[in-house]
């Protein structure tokens, strides 16, 4: 119990209120160590649950998430939520237990090497020893929030073992942030590069979200009249109703976007992380100034590129107040894209189509409400039409882009915001993936809607099967219903087909006092046209 009560007092004193996990024979002591120092253990589904958890725990609250899993298929279980955490870029701190070095070639139920399991997705990957608890997770800590923010991993030998680790850590280190001074010729280069273009465009990412650089790029934008490109984890830092507000890349509309940027003759990325959509799958053939932590991650196709790596506000002050521009963009042509872009034709023939939903549920989610989506064909058309004020308000996995994302997410966020109204749009398939969380929803008596949006396939597959003008197989998930009672593992179901039902369910479910499962029966026809997976 001493490496046990020593690790849980440091995970206490880090702030840490929650762990998410699946619990093993070997983790009992930790269990124990937490019931006595107040840190809450969240039994989940599904390992899987657990690190996709501790990533919105970051994401919130910006303390590092922490989860569990145990030997071999807790772990790799686990890998999923890590390998999110890892591409989304949020801080967490995975635990496993594991076998004794020694025992690593031998065959042993549940045995299989989780250092090299959780090398390629983590920042580094170490084996816990009992004279450094402190000192390792401290190390730990800052390393997975230091920039780029990512996971760490932490063996866990059986106690009569973890006096023998070495104490050596392995794996990849962390990209350090370059901070070169940027001199006054460096900003004077940036001053005269943007000068002289006549149809510059800013692109901003996921670095800019997490940095929260949605003040700068509005004065940046209304001071030289630059149109705006997101990225869709970046959706929130500037309004929808901007004047300079452009669109996201990479989701529905994306043709009607194309024919904005392609217009460009410099494309300047603000905090712009390639893992969303790397620049060379949609940039034209211009130069790119990459304002960033770290310098950008292009290839040779990317030609000239002008890095200003490291200290992004120094340069963005610059930016704030230099000598306005003159380029040849018209507001009004960045209107007619958004109106565009922001209103997406209604293909739904008398029926319940995923727009009319979205728009429905976007009219009832109050303003601070928290959506989280998970991934399909729905995700296209949140990433580029759902409004939001502040990238807090929308929570989506898109560097990692796992389908059963949406309803874990939802349960750390209402964890963490327990005054908000939290609501989860999945598809089916999404929904089939983690439905055992419901649950854990249930358990933990969290008021929230698990909007189903139900169209019997997985449509971004049949879409994408569509315009390669083949068959559509493999893409039919069930017949009838998804849901033929009124409860699902004991949470309300409730049933629309209609925008009038879907409308009287959604407000149901707000005002429930635990988890209500709204399942709305949508035309998946309805994302024909919208989605074209054609990007340049």
């Amino acid at each position: 119990m001493d490496v046990a009560k020593d690790l849980i007092r440091v995970l206490k004193n880090k702030g840490v209120r929650h762990v998410f996990g699946i619990e093993g024979g070997s983790w009992i002591p930790y269990m124990e160590a937490m019931r006595q120092n107040g840190i809450e253990f969240v039994l989940v589904a599904n390992e899987a649950s657990a690190g996709i958890m501790a990533d919105v725990c970051f994401r919130i609250t910006g303390i590092p998430g922490v989860c569990y899993a145990t030997y071999g298929p807790g772990a790799t279980n686990l890998s999923t939520g890590v390998g999110c955490a890892y591409l989304d870029r949020s801080a967490v701190i995975a635990f496993t237990s594991e076998f004794d070095e020694s025992q690593s070639d031998k065959r042993l139920q549940m045995n299989i090497d989780h250092q090299l399991l959780f090398r390629g997705i983590t920042k580094q990957t170490f084996r816990l020893n009992n004279k450094n608890i402190a000192e390792d997770l401290d190390y730990a800590f800052r390393l997975s929030a230091a920039e780029v923010p990512g996971p760490v991993h932490i063996g866990i030998l059986p106690e009569k073992l973890i006096e023998s680790v070495n104490h050596a850590t392995s794996g990849t280190k962390p990209e350090k942030a370059i901070d070169p001074g940027l001199a006054a010729g460096k900003l004077k280069e940036l001053e005269k590069i943007l000068s002289g273009a006549r149809r510059p465009v800013i692109a901003a990412g996921l670095t800019a979200s997490r940095l929260e650089l949605g003040g700068y790029l509005r004065i940046i934008a209304d001071r030289h009249g630059i149109p705006v490109l997101l990225t869709p984890m970046a959706k929130g830092l500037i309004p929808h109703g901007h004047e300079w507000y452009s669109g996201v890349l990479f989701h529905a509309m994306s043709r009607e976007l194309r024919e904005l940027y392609k217009k460009a003759d410099l494309v300047i990325g603000i905090g712009y992380d390639p893992v969303e959509f790397c620049f060379e799958d949609w940039m034209p053939d211009v130069p790119l100034i990459n304002i960033d932590t770290l310098c950008a991650d292009v290839d040779e196709s990317i030609n000239p590129v002008f890095d200003f790596p490291g200290n992004i506000i120094k340069v963005l002050d610059h930016l704030s107040v230099m000598p306005p521009v003159k380029n040849r963009w018209n507001s009004c042509e960045i209107k007619e894209v958004r109106q565009q872009i922001l209103n997406p034709p209604m293909v739904e023939n008398g029926s319940l189509g995923p727009v009319s939903a979205l728009k429905i549920l976007r009219n009832i989610l109050p303003p601070d409400g928290i959506m989280t989506c998970d991934v399909g064909a729905h995700t296209h058309l949140i990433g580029q039409m759902w409004e939001v004020e502040d990238p807090g308000m929308l929570i989506m996995t898109n560097g990692w882009s796992s389908m059963g994302f949406g309803i874990p997410s939802a349960i750390a966020a209402k964890l963490y915001l327990p005054d908000r109204k939290v609501v989860c749009v999945t598809g089916d398939g999404g929904f089939l993936m983690m439905a055992g969380e419901i649950v854990t929803a249930r358990r933990l008596g969290l008021n929230m809607v698990f909007l189903v949006l139900a169209d019997r396939e997985l449509s971004l597959i049949r879409i994408r099967q569509d315009n390669k003008g083949v068959q559509n197989y493999g893409v039919k998930l069930y017949e009838d219903s998804l849901f033929d009672e009124p409860t699902f593992l004991g949470v309300p179901v409730r049933k629309a087909e209609t925008r009038e039902e879907l409308t009287m369910e959604l407000k149901y479910g707000f005002e429930d006092k635990g988890p209500v499962i709204v399942e709305a029966v949508i035309n998946g026809q309805g994302y024909n046209g919208l989605i074209t997976g054609e990007f340049k």
